[in-house]
């Protein structure tokens, strides 16, 4: 734990779900899959992960934190993919098993923090290639993304580099950067997404996000973007620099979209 209590988890080699339900007078059916930031090196798993969670439960959204693999060349076969196939097992693990968590398979959200925000939304935008097996061919498209202060680009100009190197290594070639920035492979189906950025983020640029929202207008994805002109990087539910609480702008948002309905 480092200062302020906040729970830093290492060396992830086992991917896990923890599961938070809502009590069954408040659940509506709607759930997020929730990817907590640290460069695909660490996990921040309580202020980016069970206290998000908690916050859902509330507002009777069932969540699920995933504690995905870190990219580890001794522990993976290919490691770009072993973030991937932790996120597309949990979503299909969550649609397969809504009769017994009171989830409606149409209301199955992801959200990613910085660089489980490039985990969240390369699940949104590489869903029709699946890396684990499906049997039973359910969908892995989440059916929206909620994205804080996340990594999107791998692009020499806006990619957050240690992400990238910790993911697809040091000397990744064009292609791999193209596939893996997730600005340029948004499509018509991208889901509707939620992007939240400061504007002062020194770790991974605000134009990740601007890019991003921008490629989503390009395809008529519906998309809401809250930028911050403080705040820096990493302050989870609560940016101090502001009364504003985008927690609630994100629940009106839930609302528009009548994902609060039961």
């Amino acid at each position: 734990e480092g200062e302020n209590k906040i729970l830093i988890v290492h060396n992830v080699s086992r991917p896990s779900l923890s599961v938070f339900l809502p009590t069954k007078e408040k659940a509506n059916g709607t759930a997020v899959i929730i990817c907590p930031g640290g460069g695909y090196s660490i996990l921040a798993a309580s202020h980016e992960g069970y206290d998000v969670a908690k916050k859902f439960n509330e507002w009777g959204v069932a969540a699920f934190v995933l504690k995905y693999r870190i990219p580890d060349e001794k522990t993976m076969i290919n490691k770009e993919i072993g973030p991937l196939q932790d996120a597309q097992r949990a979503i299909q693990m969550v649609r397969e098993r809504t009769k017994e968590w009171n989830i409606d398979p149409d209301r199955i959200g992801i959200m990613g923090f910085s660089a489980g925000g490039h985990l969240a939304s390369t699940a949104g935008t590489h869903f029709d290639n699946a890396v684990i097996e499906n049997k039973n061919n359910t969908s892995l498209r989440p059916d929206f993304m909620i994205l804080l202060y996340p990594v999107i680009s791998f692009t020499d100009s806006l990619g957050h580099i240690g992400s990238r190197d910790n993911l697809i290594g040091k000397n990744p070639s064009s292609e791999k950067i193209k596939l893996y920035s997730n600005e340029l492979q948004v499509t018509t189906k991208t889901p509707p997404s939620f992007l939240v950025h400061a504007g002062n983020d020194d770790v991974v640029k605000v134009q990740n996000s601007l890019y991003f929202y921008e490629a989503l207008q390009k395809n008529n994805v519906p998309a809401e973007l809250h930028i911050y002109p403080m705040g820096g990087h990493g302050f989870g539910m609560n940016n101090p620099t502001t009364k504003d609480l985008w927690m609630e702008r994100l629940k009106n948002w839930f609302d528009a979209n009548g994902w609060l309905k039961k």
